[in-house]
């Protein structure tokens, strides 16, 4: 693995200019991934070894919100699901260094019509992620080693009203899940609690027979909360920020 206190030279890329011009004259979404990869074969990412490990754990962290890729156990759909994205390249056999060449410019480099903030990662961190996405997207099975435990498993368990407080507590890495697969609660005024430790944004919603809440969007410690009046029935928490719930930020509660 290598030493993050040593300094460590900033990535840059040597490419065939007239090549990639030609390639990404047209709309991204309209460029398929082997035409960009053919184009980005005349780059050079300049930049030491990747750490796959550091890879997952930052794709996790920052771009799973997103994007969908199995290996990471992530469910995004915000962004393109990059096991579909590659899915022909792996078949016309694109290598994963190609691959994570195409990642790493489109880091550095994304669409400016979509919703990818520019440089989110930079130098080494991009390399990482790029990296792990190249050795990863559209292979089937599951992380192995090291990477199979980069990324430490919180279990989801039923959340259970104390004091007429539910804690439902947002992933703590990052990924599109509560750690609570279900709650439960008596009727009256009842408090949904999130604390989300994780640099992904999220707040805590409530909705259901006539009852429509919606926390404060949060993250890195924060906690977002909802309080309603709830008669027996059953309602659905969630996150409300685009794309979390359809990627599994929600679940059913039981009011008795």
């Amino acid at each position: 693995m290598p030493n993050r206190s040593a300094v460590m030279p900033e990535a840059w890329i040597e490419c065939r200019a007239q090549r990639m011009v030609k390639a990404l004259a047209r709309p991204a979404a309209l460029v398929p991934c082997t035409v960009l990869l053919v184009a980005l074969g005349g780059c050079t990412i300049k930049h030491p070894t990747a750490d796959l490990v550091r890879g997952k754990q930052l794709f996790v962290a920052k771009c799973g919100a997103c994007h969908t890729l199995a290996h990471a156990g992530t469910t995004g759909t915000v962004g393109p699901d990059l096991d579909d994205a590659f899915r022909q390249d792996r078949a016309d056999g694109v290598k994963s260094t190609s691959i994570e060449g195409l990642v790493n410019y489109w880091i550095q480099y994304p669409n400016t019509q979509g919703v990818m903030p520019g440089m989110l990662l930079k130098g080494q961190d991009a390399q990482d992620v790029a990296a792990y996405v190249g050795a990863v997207a559209a292979r089937p099975g599951q992380d192995t080693g090291a990477l199979a435990t980069a990324v430490a498993t919180v279990s989801q368990k039923p959340a259970v009203e104390k004091n007429g407080v539910v804690e439902i507590d947002a992933n703590p890495n990052g990924l599109l899940k509560f750690t609570a697969s279900s709650a439960r609660a008596t009727a009256g005024k009842v408090t949904l609690r999130m604390q989300n430790k994780s640099s992904v944004m999220h707040d805590i919603a409530i909705k259901g027979n006539g009852v429509s809440e919606i926390g404060a969007v949060v993250q890195n410690g924060g906690v977002s909360t909802v309080t309603a009046d709830l008669k027996p029935g059953t309602y659905t928490f969630y996150c409300s920020v685009d794309g979390h719930a359809a990627a599994g930020m929600t679940g059913p509660l039981t009011i008795k």
